[in-house]
């Protein structure tokens, strides 16, 4: 996944994407993804199938995953 900074953006715009999470009861940045996705046409599900298409072309990348690595730290922290 890639990465966007936003500069400028109006206050009221900021407030706006907080009360919506509140609402919906998730996160700001949450809720400013939803927002982008809606506004150029890729709801979350076409999203999350674009995404499978890709994962599908690139295929099992070799090594540990995420997940592996996240258990390591914990199975670390338990010691």
């Amino acid at each position: 996944m890639g990465r966007i900074l936003v500069r400028n953006l109006d206050d009221a715009v900021i407030e706006a994407l907080r009360r919506r999470a509140a609402a919906s009861g998730t996160s700001a940045e949450e809720e400013a993804r939803r927002a982008l996705a809606s506004a150029v046409g890729l709801e979350r599900e076409a999203a999350a199938h674009r995404l499978a298409e890709v994962r599908g072309r690139v295929g099992r990348l070799e090594g540990p995953s995420i997940l592996d690595d996240l258990r390591g730290d914990r199975a670390r922290d338990r010691r």
